[in-house]
Protein backbone atom coordinates (compact mmCIF):
# COMPACT_ATOMS: atom_id res chain seq x y z
CA UNK A 1 0.00 0.00 0.00
CA UNK A 2 1.14 3.53 -0.80
CA UNK A 3 0.87 6.52 1.51
CA UNK A 4 0.67 8.61 -1.68
CA UNK A 5 0.58 7.27 -5.23
CA UNK A 6 1.81 8.79 -8.48
CA UNK A 7 1.36 7.43 -12.00
CA UNK A 8 2.73 8.72 -15.30
CA UNK A 9 2.34 6.97 -18.65
CA UNK A 10 2.52 3.49 -17.10
CA UNK A 11 5.09 4.31 -14.39
CA UNK A 12 3.84 3.75 -10.84
CA UNK A 13 5.45 4.83 -7.57
CA UNK A 14 5.54 7.58 -4.97
CA UNK A 15 5.49 11.25 -6.06
CA UNK A 16 9.25 11.38 -5.40
CA UNK A 17 9.93 8.31 -7.53
CA UNK A 18 7.93 8.97 -10.69
CA UNK A 19 9.85 11.12 -13.18
CA UNK A 20 8.29 13.32 -15.88
CA UNK A 21 10.18 13.88 -19.19
CA UNK A 22 11.44 17.43 -19.67
CA UNK A 23 9.68 17.76 -23.05
CA UNK A 24 6.20 17.03 -21.71
CA UNK A 25 4.22 19.97 -23.13
CA UNK A 26 2.70 20.72 -19.73
CA UNK A 27 6.08 22.17 -18.71
CA UNK A 28 6.07 24.76 -21.49
CA UNK A 29 2.40 25.52 -22.11
CA UNK A 30 0.29 24.03 -19.33
CA UNK A 31 -1.02 21.98 -22.25
CA UNK A 32 -3.50 19.61 -20.68
CA UNK A 33 -6.79 19.07 -18.87
CA UNK A 34 -7.56 17.48 -15.53
CA UNK A 35 -10.19 16.12 -13.15
CA UNK A 36 -10.40 15.41 -9.42
CA UNK A 37 -12.86 13.72 -7.10
CA UNK A 38 -12.93 12.36 -3.55
CA UNK A 39 -13.03 8.64 -2.91
CA UNK A 40 -14.73 6.96 0.04
CA UNK A 41 -14.23 3.32 0.95
CA UNK A 42 -11.69 3.25 -1.95
CA UNK A 43 -14.48 4.11 -4.42
CA UNK A 44 -13.85 7.24 -6.56
CA UNK A 45 -17.04 9.27 -6.17
CA UNK A 46 -19.18 10.03 -9.24
CA UNK A 47 -16.28 8.90 -11.41
CA UNK A 48 -18.52 8.46 -14.47
CA UNK A 49 -19.56 12.13 -14.34
CA UNK A 50 -15.97 13.26 -13.94
CA UNK A 51 -14.78 11.06 -16.80
CA UNK A 52 -17.50 12.45 -19.08
CA UNK A 53 -16.30 15.98 -18.35
CA UNK A 54 -12.64 14.92 -18.66
CA UNK A 55 -13.14 13.51 -22.16
CA UNK A 56 -15.23 16.55 -23.13
CA UNK A 57 -12.48 18.94 -22.00
CA UNK A 58 -9.84 16.93 -23.88
CA UNK A 59 -11.97 16.88 -27.02
CA UNK A 60 -12.44 20.66 -26.95
CA UNK A 61 -8.67 21.09 -26.59
CA UNK A 62 -7.94 18.46 -29.30
CA UNK A 63 -5.98 16.26 -26.86
CA UNK A 64 -5.97 12.50 -27.41
CA UNK A 65 -6.45 10.54 -24.19
CA UNK A 66 -4.36 7.33 -24.45
CA UNK A 67 -7.09 4.93 -23.30
CA UNK A 68 -10.84 4.46 -23.55
CA UNK A 69 -13.18 5.71 -20.83
CA UNK A 70 -13.95 2.31 -19.29
CA UNK A 71 -10.25 1.41 -19.17
CA UNK A 72 -9.41 4.68 -17.40
CA UNK A 73 -12.27 4.17 -14.94
CA UNK A 74 -10.89 0.73 -14.01
CA UNK A 75 -7.36 2.15 -13.68
CA UNK A 76 -8.54 4.86 -11.26
CA UNK A 77 -10.50 2.32 -9.23
CA UNK A 78 -7.55 -0.08 -9.07
CA UNK A 79 -5.03 2.64 -8.15
CA UNK A 80 -7.27 4.02 -5.39
CA UNK A 81 -7.33 0.60 -3.74
CA UNK A 82 -3.53 0.75 -3.44
CA UNK A 83 -3.46 3.85 -1.19
CA UNK A 84 -3.75 3.79 2.60
CA UNK A 85 -6.70 5.44 4.31
CA UNK A 86 -10.48 5.62 4.12
CA UNK A 87 -11.11 8.90 2.25
CA UNK A 88 -8.92 10.03 -0.65
CA UNK A 89 -8.24 12.81 -3.11
CA UNK A 90 -8.12 11.30 -6.60
CA UNK A 91 -6.59 13.54 -9.28
CA UNK A 92 -5.83 12.78 -12.90
CA UNK A 93 -4.79 14.76 -15.95
CA UNK A 94 -3.77 14.27 -19.53
CA UNK A 95 -1.12 16.38 -21.22
CA UNK A 96 -0.86 16.67 -24.98
CA UNK A 97 2.35 14.66 -25.18
CA UNK A 98 6.10 14.91 -25.65
CA UNK A 99 7.79 17.25 -28.13
CA UNK A 100 10.46 19.93 -28.33
CA UNK A 101 9.02 23.33 -27.43
CA UNK A 102 6.84 24.60 -30.26
CA UNK A 103 3.38 26.15 -30.11
CA UNK A 104 2.29 24.01 -33.08
CA UNK A 105 1.74 20.32 -32.30
CA UNK A 106 1.55 17.17 -34.37
CA UNK A 107 -2.03 16.04 -34.98
CA UNK A 108 -1.09 12.41 -34.33
CA UNK A 109 0.40 13.15 -30.88
CA UNK A 110 -1.04 10.91 -28.14
CA UNK A 111 -1.49 12.31 -24.66
CA UNK A 112 0.30 11.33 -21.45
CA UNK A 113 -1.84 10.28 -18.50
CA UNK A 114 -0.98 11.35 -14.93
CA UNK A 115 -2.68 10.18 -11.70
CA UNK A 116 -2.09 11.36 -8.14
CA UNK A 117 -3.90 9.87 -5.12
CA UNK A 118 -3.47 10.74 -1.44
CA UNK A 119 -5.47 10.41 1.79
CA UNK A 120 -7.81 13.35 2.30
CA UNK A 121 -11.07 14.40 3.96
CA UNK A 122 -14.47 15.65 2.86
CA UNK A 123 -14.64 19.35 3.72
CA UNK A 124 -16.53 20.89 6.64
CA UNK A 125 -20.19 21.55 5.75
CA UNK A 126 -21.32 22.66 9.22
CA UNK A 127 -19.55 25.99 9.64
CA UNK A 128 -19.88 29.10 7.45
CA UNK A 129 -17.04 30.48 5.36
CA UNK A 130 -16.01 34.02 4.48
CA UNK A 131 -15.57 34.99 0.84
CA UNK A 132 -14.46 37.96 -1.23
CA UNK A 133 -15.48 39.12 -4.70
CA UNK A 134 -13.24 39.94 -7.66
CA UNK A 135 -13.68 40.84 -11.32
CA UNK A 136 -13.37 37.68 -13.44
CA UNK A 137 -10.31 38.34 -15.60
CA UNK A 138 -9.78 34.82 -16.92
CA UNK A 139 -9.97 33.83 -20.57
CA UNK A 140 -13.20 32.51 -22.07
CA UNK A 141 -12.54 28.79 -21.79
CA UNK A 142 -14.08 28.61 -18.33
CA UNK A 143 -16.05 25.52 -19.40
CA UNK A 144 -12.82 23.51 -19.90
CA UNK A 145 -10.93 22.12 -16.89
CA UNK A 146 -7.47 23.08 -18.16
CA UNK A 147 -4.13 23.08 -16.36
CA UNK A 148 -3.90 26.85 -16.88
CA UNK A 149 -4.73 27.81 -13.30
CA UNK A 150 -2.57 30.90 -12.69
CA UNK A 151 -5.57 33.24 -12.30
CA UNK A 152 -7.14 30.80 -9.82
CA UNK A 153 -3.82 30.61 -7.96
CA UNK A 154 -3.65 34.42 -7.72
CA UNK A 155 -7.28 34.76 -6.57
CA UNK A 156 -6.79 31.98 -4.01
CA UNK A 157 -3.57 33.49 -2.68
CA UNK A 158 -5.21 36.90 -2.33
CA UNK A 159 -8.10 35.29 -0.44
CA UNK A 160 -5.64 33.51 1.85
CA UNK A 161 -3.86 36.77 2.65
CA UNK A 162 -7.20 38.39 3.50
CA UNK A 163 -8.22 35.50 5.75
CA UNK A 164 -11.14 34.33 3.61
CA UNK A 165 -11.81 30.93 2.08
CA UNK A 166 -12.89 31.65 -1.51
CA UNK A 167 -13.12 34.32 -4.21
CA UNK A 168 -16.46 34.79 -5.97
CA UNK A 169 -15.85 36.03 -9.51
CA UNK A 170 -18.04 38.32 -11.57
CA UNK A 171 -18.07 39.85 -15.05
CA UNK A 172 -19.36 43.43 -14.89
CA UNK A 173 -21.50 42.59 -11.88
CA UNK A 174 -22.79 39.21 -13.15
CA UNK A 175 -21.64 36.42 -10.83
CA UNK A 176 -19.93 33.54 -12.64
CA UNK A 177 -18.18 31.10 -10.28
CA UNK A 178 -15.43 30.97 -7.67
CA UNK A 179 -11.67 30.58 -8.06
CA UNK A 180 -11.96 26.81 -7.58
CA UNK A 181 -15.66 26.17 -6.86
CA UNK A 182 -19.13 26.98 -8.16
CA UNK A 183 -21.43 29.40 -6.36
CA UNK A 184 -25.23 29.43 -6.27
CA UNK A 185 -27.75 31.32 -4.15
CA UNK A 186 -31.01 30.50 -2.40
CA UNK A 187 -33.74 33.12 -2.34
CA UNK A 188 -37.35 32.68 -1.15
CA UNK A 189 -36.99 28.89 -1.21
CA UNK A 190 -35.56 28.65 -4.75
CA UNK A 191 -31.99 28.01 -5.91
CA UNK A 192 -30.50 30.33 -8.54
CA UNK A 193 -27.34 29.21 -10.35
CA UNK A 194 -25.37 30.62 -13.27
CA UNK A 195 -26.09 28.60 -16.46
CA UNK A 196 -23.44 26.29 -17.87
CA UNK A 197 -21.81 28.53 -20.49
CA UNK A 198 -18.27 29.40 -21.59
CA UNK A 199 -17.68 31.45 -18.43
CA UNK A 200 -17.98 28.65 -15.87
CA UNK A 201 -16.98 25.05 -15.39
CA UNK A 202 -19.90 22.63 -15.38
CA UNK A 203 -19.41 21.65 -11.77
CA UNK A 204 -20.18 18.02 -10.90
CA UNK A 205 -20.99 19.01 -7.31
CA UNK A 206 -23.19 21.86 -8.56
CA UNK A 207 -25.00 19.49 -10.93
CA UNK A 208 -25.67 17.01 -8.14
CA UNK A 209 -26.77 19.80 -5.79
CA UNK A 210 -29.33 20.84 -8.42
CA UNK A 211 -30.47 17.23 -8.86
CA UNK A 212 -30.84 16.94 -5.08
CA UNK A 213 -33.04 20.04 -5.13
CA UNK A 214 -35.26 18.46 -7.79
CA UNK A 215 -35.63 15.33 -5.66
CA UNK A 216 -36.56 17.50 -2.66
CA UNK A 217 -39.05 19.61 -4.60
CA UNK A 218 -36.94 22.76 -4.32
CA UNK A 219 -37.26 25.02 -7.41
CA UNK A 220 -34.07 25.72 -9.39
CA UNK A 221 -33.49 28.56 -11.86
CA UNK A 222 -30.34 28.39 -13.98
CA UNK A 223 -29.92 32.02 -14.98
CA UNK A 224 -27.52 34.90 -14.56
CA UNK A 225 -27.67 36.77 -11.26
CA UNK A 226 -25.94 39.88 -9.96
CA UNK A 227 -23.70 40.84 -7.07
CA UNK A 228 -26.69 42.69 -5.61
CA UNK A 229 -28.72 39.44 -5.66
CA UNK A 230 -25.77 37.64 -4.07
CA UNK A 231 -25.70 40.08 -1.16
CA UNK A 232 -29.50 39.86 -0.76
CA UNK A 233 -29.65 36.05 -0.89
CA UNK A 234 -30.99 33.93 1.93
CA UNK A 235 -28.12 31.48 1.42
CA UNK A 236 -24.87 31.48 -0.57
CA UNK A 237 -23.84 27.96 -1.56
CA UNK A 238 -20.23 27.18 -2.54
CA UNK A 239 -20.01 23.72 -4.11
CA UNK A 240 -17.03 21.59 -5.09
CA UNK A 241 -16.20 17.91 -5.33
CA UNK A 242 -14.23 17.96 -2.08
CA UNK A 243 -16.75 19.99 -0.06
CA UNK A 244 -20.17 19.12 -1.58
CA UNK A 245 -21.99 22.11 -0.04
CA UNK A 246 -20.45 24.87 2.03
CA UNK A 247 -22.14 28.18 2.77
CA UNK A 248 -20.93 31.74 3.20
CA UNK A 249 -22.04 34.21 5.87
CA UNK A 250 -19.63 37.05 5.01
CA UNK A 251 -18.91 38.66 1.61
CA UNK A 252 -16.24 41.35 1.35
CA UNK A 253 -16.42 41.78 5.11
CA UNK A 254 -20.21 42.28 5.17
CA UNK A 255 -22.79 39.85 6.61
CA UNK A 256 -24.62 37.90 3.92
CA UNK A 257 -26.65 34.72 3.57
CA UNK A 258 -27.10 32.20 6.40
CA UNK A 259 -30.82 32.99 6.70
CA UNK A 260 -32.42 29.64 5.72
CA UNK A 261 -30.54 26.83 7.51
CA UNK A 262 -33.55 24.50 7.28
CA UNK A 263 -33.51 24.39 3.47
CA UNK A 264 -29.70 24.38 3.38
CA UNK A 265 -29.52 21.37 5.68
CA UNK A 266 -32.14 19.47 3.68
CA UNK A 267 -29.96 19.83 0.59
CA UNK A 268 -26.75 19.00 2.49
CA UNK A 269 -28.27 15.86 4.03
CA UNK A 270 -29.48 14.67 0.61
CA UNK A 271 -25.99 15.13 -0.86
CA UNK A 272 -24.44 13.15 1.99
CA UNK A 273 -27.06 10.41 1.53
CA UNK A 274 -26.14 10.18 -2.15
CA UNK A 275 -22.42 9.92 -1.28
CA UNK A 276 -23.09 7.11 1.21
CA UNK A 277 -25.22 5.23 -1.30
CA UNK A 278 -22.59 5.50 -4.06
CA UNK A 279 -19.51 4.65 -2.01
CA UNK A 280 -20.94 2.27 0.59
CA UNK A 281 -19.62 4.51 3.37
CA UNK A 282 -21.64 4.93 6.56
CA UNK A 283 -19.98 8.17 7.72
CA UNK A 284 -17.84 10.95 6.32
CA UNK A 285 -14.06 10.66 6.75
CA UNK A 286 -14.36 7.56 8.88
Amino acid sequence: MFKELAYYDGQLGTPDEVMIPFNDRSHFFGDGVYEATPAGNHVPYLVEDHLDRFYTSANIMDIKIPMEKDELKKLLQDLTKQVEGHTHFVYWQVTRGLAARDHVYSKDMVGKLWVYIRPSKIGDMENPIKVQTHEDLRFEYGNVKTLNLLPAVLYSQEAHHKGVTETILHRKGIVTECAHSNVSILKDGAVISHPNDQYILRGIAKTHMIQACYRLGIPVYEREYTLEELMDADEIFVTSSSNFLTFADTVDGKPAGNKDPKTRNRIKDELIREYFEYTGCTKLNG
